[in-house]
């Protein structure tokens, strides 16, 4: 049976959540593998609206296993807040049904501390992190001073490893305040080894060997869900560094994230929004501001899951999606919010930049050469009907159809889902990735 790696093929929140709720009734088991918190991935199931930014967006699912890999860095508060308020809504009725793998490292109150005060310190020159500690959890995990799930599980050893790191963090904090004119904040042992003493006791029936647990389910035929965070273009390797994120989002982290072998995934689904969105700094070619943008962001209701910022909009970008297909090898492309473009006259598609006087179809690898590139567009005729209650392809405008080939040309990859709407039904599947071809 296949296992299938659902990407992001632009800068994030381009409705993985969605597509990954969409397919979660083809899987046995959908696993997160990297990111933390700073994702938020948004479902609509009947007009309910759900945000996650932990637990794989299979969980509305019964029946199906959510695991959250060693590639993730968890906020354990966090994590316990979104189990309360599923199980509050008649989820999570079984506690098998969520795995968090005991490798997965632990996000501290001065991950967040450091997060928040280095980035006031860059001042014009902010990355734009959400601020919930997740670049300095890695940054400990790399250094070979991070504290796992595992150490959670253990008083003294949690009490060893948070004597080792604590006074660290403080004097990193205590010169970033200075700098901020800000109190250094009061982080003591005894507090903080409560407080997370007691999150591990919470979280300790969840967690487990999940590369173990895996390895077995692959071993018996189960169909795996692997549900990426953020987007290509955010991936520490790959992505437009160094506004990016501080993990690897690109389809070959699916493996080092979960713990298995590279031959356990046999497609990968990108998922691209119909025009292009981006949060925080770095360059963005194809970027409107404008009435146009405006009206993208205020129809598609463009303001971040996890902290509220109006996103920064523009026309689809191909020499992103181009990139994102060869960085991923993508088998398809799901293509969401074909509807936020209704009412448009005109659109544009980018399919190569300028730069310096000259036409470039590949994706510059310097940043500084990315922002100043103009983007080369081709025009393509809107369409003023709406498409909710679109359930086929042939019942898309003509004017639709055309630009959802026009999509599939530019980027190389065949569009196998069309999303026509905010809920789990406004979606057109066009080939199923778990269906044998």
């Amino acid at each position: 049976m296949p296992n299938v790696v659902v990407i992001g093929a632009q800068w994030g929140d381009e409705g993985k959540g969605k597509v990954v709720d969409l397919l979660t009734e083809h899987a046995q088991m959908v696993v997160r593998f990297q990111g933390g918190n700073n994702a938020g991935h948004t479902l609509v199931v009947g007009g309910q609206k759900t945000v996650l930014h932990l637990i794989p967006s299979g969980i509305l699912h019964p029946g199906k296993t959510c695991v959250i890999g060693n590639g993730v860095v968890v906020d354990p508060a966090v994590l316990v807040g979104e189990i309360d308020a599923l199980k509050a809504r008649g989820f999570l009725k079984d506690d098998a049904q969520l795995l968090i793998s005991d490798n997965a490292h632990v996000i501290f109150p001065w991950h967040k501390l450091l997060d928040s005060f280095r980035e006031k310190a860059r001042g014009g020159s902010a990355i734009g992190t959400t601020g919930r500690g997740i670049g300095p959890s890695y940054e400990d995990k790399v250094a070979r001073r991070g504290i796992r799930m595992r150490d959670l599980l253990n008083p003294d050893r949690l009490r060893k490893r948070i004597e080792e790191r604590l006074p660290q963090a403080l004097e990193e904090l205590k010169d970033l305040c200075a700098q901020a004119g800000a109190d250094v904040p009061q982080l003591e042992v005894p507090q903080v080894l409560a407080e997370f003493s007691a999150l591990g006791a919470r979280l300790k029936p969840y967690v487990h060997d999940a590369s173990l647990y895996l390895s077995e389910q692959v071993r018996r035929g189960a169909r795996i869900l692997f549900e990426g965070a953020q987007g290509t273009l955010l991936d520490v390797d790959h992505g437009t560094y160094p506004f990016v994120t501080s993990s690897n989002c690109v389809a070959g982290n699916a493996a080092v994230g979960s713990g298995l072998g590279p031959t356990a995934i046999d497609k990968v689904m990108g998922i691209s929004k119909a025009y292009t969105t981006r949060v925080g700094g770095g360059p963005f070619p194809t970027e409107l501001n404008d009435a146009i943008g405006e009206q993208l962001r205020k129809v598609g209701d463009e303001f971040g899951a996890t902290t509220g910022r109006p996103r920064r909009c523009g026309w689809l970008d191909g020499v992103v999606l181009r990139y994102a297909a060869r960085v991923n090898g993508l088998w398809g492309m799901a293509l969401t919010k074909l509807d936020v473009l209704s009412g448009l006259k005109t659109l544009q598609i980018c399919n190569a930049y300028d730069l310096d006087g000259q036409k470039i179809t590949e994706l510059p690898g310097d940043y500084e050469d990315l922002a100043r590139v103009k983007p080369i567009y081709e025009s393509m005729p809107g369409w003023d009907e709406k498409l909710a209650g679109v359930r086929t392809f042939d019942e898309l405008p003509e004017n639709a159809k055309r630009y959802v080939r026009r999509v599939e040309e530019v980027s190389g990859v065949p569009v196998v889902c069309v999303s026509v709407g905010a809920d789990r039904g406004e979606t057109v599947l066009l080939q199923n990735p778990f269906r044998a071809e």
